[in-house]
């Protein structure tokens, strides 16, 4: 594999693994911020229960800790490329959602507005990127003509 891909693919999964330390570092006021904008379904909500009894900690914190924690092991993943394309999945479908729950622009007044928009443009490029390691995998594989000829 060229060395620019290894090189690009190792800062991609820098970002993701200091966010997810970023999160893991500050539960609270990551869990803070998630109360803030997910509300806990209905039909979820007994499971929801059960789980903060089980565990001692609010939905909120939970998922705080399993955003920050899957972000950190995605992004070791995408850095020592085992797992590459499961884990570009699971990276794209994390960011879709958070897209959704915490970028939302189309609810904000001018000020803030361009900032979510920003946020949410971060996402998609950040989807892009991951679609692109996706179609790469592990690698160039033997006989393709990709890098050959330069």
């Amino acid at each position: 594999m060229p060395a620019f891909v290894i090189f690009g693919r190792f800062l991609f999964a820098v970002f993701f693994i200091y966010v997810g330390a970023t999160q893991l570092l500050s539960v609270s006021e990551t869990a803070a911020v998630i109360a803030a904008h997910v509300a806990v379904p209905e039909a979820v909500a007994p499971y929801a229960t059960q789980l903060e009894q089980m565990t001692g900690m609010t939905t909120p914190t939970l998922l705080a800790i399993a955003s920050g924690a899957l972000e950190v092991i995605a992004g070791v993943m995408i850095m020592l490329n085992f797992g590459v394309r499961f884990f570009a999945f699971v990276l794209i479908a994390y960011l879709a959602v958070n897209t959704y729950f915490f970028a939302d622009f189309w609810n904000q007044a001018a000020p803030e507005k361009g900032r979510m928009l920003l946020d949410a443009m971060k996402n998609v490029s950040l989807i892009g990127a991951l679609c692109m390691i996706i179609g790469y995998g592990r690698g160039v594989r033997p006989g393709d003509k990709a890098y050959s000829g330069y």
